[in-house]
């Protein structure tokens, strides 16, 4: 099996490089809206959002900013099939402007966007992030009334293209060999998440691009390959707008899928391209993983008494339900950089799960 992968140094509201219908799902993380650290960009975007700012119209700088994300959404819903779904990593922001303090609800303002485009919301997910800070409370500390609740949460808000699923052929290799296991899709469907670690970016670059460091914000790997496992199927290609250091490529070529990202700054790229090479045995270690993970759940729930009903097909397992049966995991063997972007090879994981014994 063979995946592409491209990036376009371009900006993502106009996406006239892809055609229509041309991606079955979007994962993405933007820059978060009267967050600091992306006024500058949103002020290039539009000089108006710096002078609104600056002058402390904080409303007028709020819509400002969004406008600039909704005409990225609007390419969203040409480029995506019917069906096809939208993961929006996005946090609220808490700031001071003008001597006021309060919450810009980034997530609800998104949501709006959407449903206005003609999505239809589904069940979204709380990611509950962990914090090395000390300081569990903004405001007056201990002192009633005027202390703020600290904002430790952002949520992957998760929208369907138009009102009906994606359909396929009956019993579809590609769908049915990138199923997850019982256990998986009880603990990735739970609507909060709470062990997914923060990931903190260490990233090189040289000279002027130093700066780039303050604004990589990626999120963990775990969450893109979570959300491309979940909502697509081999053969799928997943979009990434705000593609940064190329964390949802790496996640699509892990998860066997393809992979198209947007960006503005071509010096992340030289982070992507220190990194791919490590990617085959990432994914190696991501299938393994998550086959012995599934052992150890086998053994416990042996020792608890309970069946397990099926034999998975490839691997040497009982599995809990029949759609389970066939699952295959992918690894990448050969990753191949060409003037179009990448192309990838893939095997069947390079491992059997031995059945558990007891």
């Amino acid at each position: 099996m063979e995946t592409t992968h491209r990036v376009y140094v371009e900006d993502s509201r106009d996406l006239s490089n892809l055609d229509d219908d041309s991606v079955e799902l979007v994962v993405t993380s933007p820059p978060y809206p009267m967050i600091e650290m992306w006024d500058d960009l949103f002020t290039d975007l539009d000089p108006a959002i710096g002078d609104a700012l600056e002058s402390g119209d904080d409303r007028a700088a709020f819509d400002a900013m969004h406008a600039q994300l909704e005409a990225v959404w609007d390419e969203l819903e040409r480029v995506l099939v019917d069906g096809g779904l939208a993961c929006i990593n996005v946090g609220d922001a808490t700031r001071s402007i003008g001597g006021r303090f309060r919450v810009y609800p980034n997530h609800a303002r998104i949501l709006e966007s959407f449903e206005a485009r003609g999505f239809d919301p589904l069940p979204d997910v709380l990611w509950r992030k962990p914090t090395n800070s000390a300081a569990k409370f903004m405001g007056s500390g201990t002192l009633p009334p005027n202390a703020y609740v600290t904002l430790e949460h952002e949520y992957v808000l998760v929208f369907r293209n138009g009102g009906e699923k994606r359909e396929f052929e009956p019993r579809a290799d590609r769908r049915y060999e990138a199923a997850y296991f019982w256990e998986e899709r009880n603990r990735w469907f739970s609507d909060v998440w709470t062990d997914v670690r923060g990931e903190l970016q260490d990233l090189e670059f040289d000279g002027e691009g130093s700066d780039l460091r303050e604004r990589s914000a990626a999120y963990p790997l775990e969450i893109p390959y979570r959300l491309i496992c979940m909502y697509s199927t081999y053969g799928d290609t997943v979009l990434d707008p705000f593609w940064g250091t190329g964390t949802t490529s790496r996640a699509a070529i892990c998860a066997g899928r393809n992979s198209v990202g947007y960006e503005l700054e071509d010096a992340f790229l030289e982070v992507f391209d220190d990194r791919v090479d490590a990617v085959p045995e990432l994914s190696r270690s991501i299938g393994r993983s998550r086959l012995d993970r599934h052992r150890s759940f086998v053994e416990n729930r042996r020792d608890d008494g309970k069946s397990l009903g099926y034999e998975a097909v490839h691997y040497e397992t009982p599995v809990v339900t029949k759609m389970e049966r066939s699952i295959r995991l992918r690894e990448a063997t050969a990753i191949d950089e060409r003037s179009d972007g990448y192309r990838v090879e893939h095997r069947p994981l390079s491992i059997s799960l031995e059945s558990p014994t007891g």
